[in-house]
């Protein structure tokens, strides 16, 4: 049985790559790879064990875009995180999208047909300025 607040040296690794690139959603295989760059051996699947388990302590916001994409993590708490999301068709990148226009968008939904957008569940799908540049369509 895990105790609340365990910690190991992996899953403290984990959490300092993630407040080092915090504000980026990142797969597991991002993390583990960032991580092999800096001389960090560590397992795929300790990656994805020890982000799930930051995700049910509330260190991490795990976002699962939709079904063909791998989950996604962000430092920090979910409600810190309500912002929606861009994900490209090509590459499959993950954008987190905040800005002013948006909330407007938001507001105007609510107002006018009175419905209430979950911010962390909407997807803007399309391409990404680098996919479309190649000429992606």
């Amino acid at each position: 049985m895990r105790r609340s607040g365990y910690k190991t040296s992996q899953k403290a690794t984990l959490l300092q790559y993630m407040k080092e690139h915090e504000g980026r959603h990142l797969c597991a295989s991002d993390v583990y790879h960032g991580l092999a760059e800096q001389g960090t051996a560590i397992g795929l699947t300790t990656v994805y064990r020890n982000l799930d388990r930051l995700a049910e302590d509330g260190e991490v916001t795990k976002y699962i875009v939709d079904e063909n994409a791998p989950a996604c993590y962000v430092y920090g708490k979910a409600e810190e995180h309500t912002d929606c999301h861009c994900r490209c068709l090509s590459c499959g990148q993950i954008i987190h999208l905040h800005c002013d226009e948006v909330e407007k968008l938001e507001q105007h939904i609510r107002e006018e047909h009175r419905f209430y957008v979950d911010p962390r569940r909407t997807v803007f799908y399309g391409l990404c300025e680098s996919c479309y540049a190649a000429g992606v369509r």
